[in-house]
């Protein structure tokens, strides 16, 4: 009985040993999911870019879409969460207009903009798509 026992533990030992020499040996995943709308958008925020919108804009969704979504954009979102008001980050910037595109030099451009117009006024390349 007490050999059954052994071998059951043994078992145990060599399984999970294999499992976690396995794990540690594995190389990580290098999965990357920056894409070429990242690396702009993450340009034009480091260029001090930034694009004030609102949720219930549809110019300012047609924006992000060009952006495919990208979380490296520099949005700023200026609307109250019942759409009802604007947020005080927005007010005290005075933005009058979604979609509003704000730059360092103190320009800015309002409406939907191409990545050319973005990228002229930042000196950011064109994302190679």
């Amino acid at each position: 009985m007490k050999i059954k026992y052994l071998y059951i533990a043994l078992v145990v030992i060599l399984v999970g040993g294999l499992i976690f020499a396995r794990n540690v040996s594995a190389p990580l995943e290098t999965v990357s999911s920056t894409t070429p709308y990242d690396t702009f958008a993450r340009c034009l925020s480091d260029a001090g870019a930034k694009f004030y919108g609102t949720y219930w804009c549809p110019h300012c969704k047609a924006q992000k879409e060009l952006f495919q979504n990208s979380k490296e954009l520099p949005y700023i979102e200026c609307s109250t969460p019942n759409g009802q008001a604007q947020t005080p980050v927005c007010a005290e910037a005075g933005i009058k207009s979604y979609p509003t595109w704000r730059f360092l030099d103190g320009t800015e451009l309002t409406g939907e903009q191409s990545f050319e117009a973005l990228a002229e006024k930042t000196s950011c390349a064109l994302p190679q798509i």
